[in-house]
């Protein structure tokens, strides 16, 4: 999303509860990258705001792995 906050028309429309910064709010706890929507996850700039690409990575491979354990029921992708 790169320095500005997400598109809100893209989190509006899905229903995405926002933080007081107006990223989307999602935990990063097991289990988590949820939003409140039910199947919508969100991580990186869109989740924690503008900050650096390695944090962006990160979330990412670990969303990808929370998302295949919602799918799946379990994952072998790494933390």
């Amino acid at each position: 999303m790169g320095f500005t906050n997400p598109v809100n028309t893209l989190l509006d429309g899905f229903g995405v509860e926002k933080d007081g910064r107006g990223n989307a709010k999602a935990s990063t706890d097991i289990g988590g990258y949820r939003t409140n929507v039910d199947k919508v996850f969100a991580a990186g700039d869109v989740r924690r705001g503008q900050s650096l690409v390695v944090w962006a990575i990160r979330e990412g491979r670990q969303a990808a792995r929370e998302v295949d354990a919602f799918l799946m029921g379990s994952s072998l992708l790494p933390r």
